[in-house]
C-alpha cells in the first residue's frame, strides 16, 4: 500500500497552490520542485528497503479487472529513470516559465503528471497498465496546449486522437487477452493459446496500441507536433516519461503478461520488428530533413524509441536488458538535447538550425552541452549510447534471424543519419561565421536554476558511460534474465 500512498503524493503537493496563495512566481516554482523530489526520494526508499513480492490491490471491478499495484525490478527501471530526471527538469522548468504565461498552471500539471507515471511503472497486470496508461495521456494534454493558441490546440487534439484512439488497440487486446487467460504479470503465461490466430491478432493489436506512445510507424505524427509545448514538457514527458510508457508497456506485455516463446518465430514478431526497424530509418531520416530544432530532436526521439521496440521484438533476455538499457541512456542523452534546445531558442531567439551559425560561440554552455549530449547518441565510446547500441546490434546478431540482421543493419544506417542531423547544427554553431542579419540580435545567457541542471545532467552522461557496463549487469538482475 505504501506505492499507492507513494503515487497521490504529486497531486496532493501539486494542488497545495490551489488553496494557498504564493508571493511569487519563484516561489511557486520551488514548491514544485519540493514536491518532485520529495517524491523522488519517496521511489527510492521504496525502491531500497521496500519488498518486491508485496501487492497492493486498490480497487476491483470483477474478480478479472482488478487495479493492483507491485514495485518489482522492471519497474524500477523506468521509476527510476523519472524519479532521477523529474527533478533536474523542474530546476530547469522554474527559469524557463519565467519567460512563459500561466506558471501556475503549468507547475500544477508537471507535478501531478508524476501521480499516474508512478502507477504505470508499479502496474501488476494490464488492466492497471492501462488505466495508469490512459490517465497518464489525460494529465498531460493540458501541458500540449499550454499555449492556448491554433498551434498547441491543432497539437494537443492530434495527441488526443493518436494517443486515445491507440490506447483504444489496447483495450481490445486487454479485453480479448483476458478472454485467453493472460493479463497478470506475477508469473509467465499459460502457452496453450500460443497457436490461435486471434491470440496473435490481439498481440498484435496489444502491440500497437501500447506502442502509439512510442510513436511507432505508422502512429508517430503525433510526436513531433507535440513540440509546440514548453520545452519541459517536450523534454521529460514526451522524450522520457510518456514515451518511455509506450516501450514499458510493451515490454510488460511481452515479457510479463504474455511469454516470449509464445511469440518467437510468429508473423507478429516478423511485424513488430518490421515496423521497428522501419521506424528506426524514417525518423532518423525525417530528422535529418527537419529544420526546427526542437522537432528535428522529435523525430530523433521517434527514432530512438523504436530501437528500443526493435530489441524488445527480439524476445530474448539479451533484447530485453538491450531495449532497457537504450531506455535509461537515450532518456538522459535526450532530456540534455532537448534542454539545449529549449534555452537556445528562448535566449536567442533562433529556432531554425540554419540560424545557429556561429551562435556557438557566444553560447557556449548550451552549445557545449548539447554536443556532449549529440556524440552520445551518435554512440561513441566511452558515452553510454555506444555500449546500449552495441548491445542492440549483438542482441539482433544473437538472434540471428533475416530479419534480426536487417534490423541491425537499420541501426546502422539511422547511425549515420543520426551524425548528419546532429552534426549539422553543432558544426555550423561553432566553426561557420554567423549570419550579419542576427549579429546585431541579442543573445543573453541561461540563469543558474538553467545552468546547474545542464551540469548535473552533463555529469549524469558522463558517469553513465563509465558504468555503462555496470548498468547492463544490473538491468539482467531487476528482470530477472526473462528470456
Amino acid at each position: 500500500m505504501m506505492v499507492f500512498i507513494c503515487a497521490w503524493v504529486p497531486v496532493v503537493l501539486g494542488c497545495v497552490p490551489l488553496a494557498v496563495r504564493f508571493r511569487s512566481i519563484k516561489a511557486r516554482s520551488l514548491w514544485a520542485l519540493f514536491s518532485v523530489t520529495a517524491t523522488s526520494l519517496l521511489l527510492g526508499a521504496l525502491a531500497l528497503w521496500g519488498s518486491m513480492e508485496e501487492t497492493a490491490e486498490v480497487f476491483r471491478l470483477s474478480e478479472s479487472f482488478r487495479f493492483v499495484l507491485r514495485l518489482d525490478g522492471t519497474g524500477k527501471v523506468y521509476l527510476g529513470v523519472a524519479a532521477v530526471l523529474w527533478p533536474l527538469a523542474m530546476l530547469y522548468a522554474g527559469e524557463y516559465m519565467d519567460h512563459e504565461k500561466r506558471e501556475g498552471h503549468f507547475f500544477t500539471w508537471y507535478t501531478a503528471a508524476y501521480t499516474p507515471a508512478i502507477l504505470l511503472g508499479t502496474a501488476n497486470n494490464l488492466f492497471t497498465l492501462y488505466m495508469a496508461y490512459e490517465w497518464l495521456t489525460l494529465c498531460t494534454v493540458p501541458l500540449v496546449w499550454h499555449a492556448r493558441d491554433a498551434a498547441s490546440e491543432r497539437a494537443a487534439v492530434r495527441y488526443l486522437l493518436f494517443l486515445i484512439g491507440g490506447a483504444s488497440l489496447g483495450f481490445v487486446a486487454m479485453a480479448g487477452l483476458n478472454a485467453f487467460g493472460v493479463g497478470g504479470f506475477d508469473g509467465p503465461a499459460s502457452t496453450a493459446a500460443a497457436e490461435n490466430e486471434w491470440f496473435r491478432a490481439l498481440c498484435m493489436l496489444g502491440f500497437l496500441g501500447f506502442g502509439v506512445k512510442a510513436a511507432v510507424l505508422p502512429l508517430s505524427r503525433w510526436l513531433p507536433t507535440a513540440s509546440v509545448a514548453p520545452t519541459p514538457v517536450t523534454a521529460l514527458l514526451h522524450a522520457v516519461a510518456v514515451v518511455n510508457a509506450g516501450v514499458f508497456a510493451v515490454a510488460r506485455l511481452l515479457y510479463n503478461a504474455l511469454s516470449p516463446d509464445m511469440l518467437r518465430g510468429t508473423w507478429v514478431q516478423a511485424a513488430m520488428m518490421s515496423l521497428a526497424a522501419l521506424t528506426v530509418v524514417y525518423a532518423a531520416a525525417a530528422a535529418v530533413r527537419e529544420k526546427h530544432i526542437k522537432r528535428r530532436m522529435a523525430w530523433s526521439t521517434v527514432s530512438n524509441l523504436s530501437y528500443m521496440l526493435f530489441g524488445l521484438s527480439l524476445l530474448t533476455a539479451h533484447g530485453l536488458v538491450a531495449g532497457l538499457a537504450h531506455m535509461v541512456f537515450h532518456s538522459a542523452m535526450k532530456i540534455v538535447l532537448f534542454l539545449c534546445a529549449g534555452g537556445i531558442i528562448i535566449y536567442s531567439g533562433r529556432y531554425s538550425v540554419r540560424q545557429m551559425h556561429g551562435l556557438g560561440r557566444r553560447m557556449p554552455l548550451l552549445f557545449g552541452c548539447f554536443t556532449l549530449a549529440g556524440v552520445s547518441l551518435l554512440g561513441v565510446p566511452p558515452l553510454p549510447g555506444f555500449v546500449s547500441k552495441y548491445e542492440l546490434v549483438t542482441a539482433a546478431f544473437e538472434e540471428g534471424s533475416p530479419l534480426a540482421l536487417a534490423g541491425a543493419g537499420a541501426l546502422l544506417l539511422a547511425a549515420v543519419l543520426t551524425a548528419v542531423y546532429v552534426f549539422t547544427i553543432v558544426y555550423p554553431a561553432f566553426f561557420m561565421a554567423e549570419d550579419s542579419r542576427l549579429q546585431e540580435q541579442d543573445v543573453t545567457k541561461p540563469g543558474p536554476r538553467m545552468t546547474a541542471s545542464l551540469a548535473v545532467l552533463c555529469l549524469l552522461l558522463l558517469v553513465l558511460g563509465a558504468a555503462a557496463g555496470t548498468v547492463v549487469k544490473q538491468l539482467y538482475g531487476l528482470t530477472g534474465g526473462i528470456g
